[in-house]
């Protein structure tokens, strides 16, 4: 992924969820994802999909059991 698509993954999660403090960072060694952080802590990764000629991103994120326990 390039400079200009982060910049987009970034407003584009930044406007679908209303939320500023989201951050798309380049990872290092790898040009195939990025990692997606809030308030600088990591919540998950987009991966690029360049199959036939079609570009779309993935974005995963893992959800602790424990991370629910502070949930009410």
């Amino acid at each position: 992924m390039n400079a200009e698509e982060l910049r987009k993954l970034q407003g584009f999660l930044r406007k679908t969820f209303s939320n500023p403090g989201i951050e798309v960072r380049a990872r290092p060694r790898k040009d195939d994802s990025c990692e997606v952080y809030l308030a600088d802590e990591f919540i998950g990764v987009i991966y690029l999909d360049d199959e036939d000629d079609d570009r779309s991103f993935n974005f995963q994120m893992a959800i602790l059991d424990i991370d629910l326990d502070d949930i009410a």
